[in-house]
């Protein structure tokens, strides 16, 4: 049967994270109960690039599933997006080797976190940014972000509850932006994957160094200890987006 890889967006506000949980909403189940609407009731699988946790949003989400052959496929991607929950967006669907893998064929992320530093706080944002209210320093937060760069073991950075044993991962990128119309922090970081809630564990940390209660030079000794507890808050959720996901071309 052909496969296809899909990108979907979604506003993770109602949902419980992508992967299928029982009794609880999430995205996988809303996909495939879209696709077994338009499979004449046969159940179709997905397979994501990777779970986002409840509250969590994304541009970018990358989904590969079989299904039959698809004569149009701009005519299914809009079959496919109309018939979803309003929450989600099917952004395009394309057909791709058998052997396509959207999580174990993924060379590169990017995720976006956006934080509201608003006084007041802008009511809009309470499920898409996270609220900030105290002084910051963009420069300390900027200084911090260069030590992630490269290869290192992030354990320091790691939630419990994985079951992954190698936590070593590359940072290509790690930035931190002023939005002046928006009056919001945007954090980017792009690599080749990320441990259960390391971004938002570095958005804590990034956040804590800016408000003037860690070092922004301490960025080292926390990588280099990999121990979770010297590491800042786990961040709040809503802030977070994963907008893209990279492979190498596939033909």
């Amino acid at each position: 049967m052909p496969r296809y890889k899909a990108i979907i967006a979604y506003d993770g506000h109602n949902f419980c994270g992508f992967q299928i949980q029982h009794n609880a909403r999430t995205v996988q189940e809303e996909l495939e109960k879209t696709l077994k609407k338009l499979n004449n009731q046969q159940p179709i699988t997905i397979f994501g690039s990777g779970r986002t946790d409840s509250g969590v949003h994304a541009k970018g989400q990358v989904i590969h599933f079989d299904y039959k052959e698809i004569p149009n496929l701009e005519k299914f991607r809009f079959a496919f997006d109309t018939q979803s929950a309003e929450d989600i967006a099917v952004k395009s669907v394309e057909r791709v080797p058998d052997d396509f893998h959207a999580r174990y064929h993924v060379v590169e992320k990017t995720y976006k976190f956006r934080v509201d530093i608003g006084k007041p706080r802008s009511p809009f944002k309470r499920f898409y940014a996270s609220y900030f209210p105290y002084p910051i320093d963009i420069a300390a937060m900027q200084k911090a972000c260069t030590y992630l760069l490269g290869t290192h073991d992030f354990s320091a950075f790691c939630a419990s509850g994985t079951s992954v044993e190698d936590k070593v991962r590359t940072i290509y990128e790690a930035k931190v932006e002023y939005r002046k119309d928006e009056d919001e922090l945007l954090f980017t970081f792009r690599g080749d994957g990320f441990l259960y809630k390391m971004v938002r564990i570095v958005v804590g940390t990034l956040l804590k160094m800016g408000n003037g209660r860690l070092d922004p030079e301490s960025m080292p000794t926390i990588i280099a200890s990999k121990d979770r507890n010297l590491a800042g808050p786990t961040a709040h959720p809503e802030g977070l987006y994963l907008d893209q996901v990279f492979y190498d071309k596939i033909d």
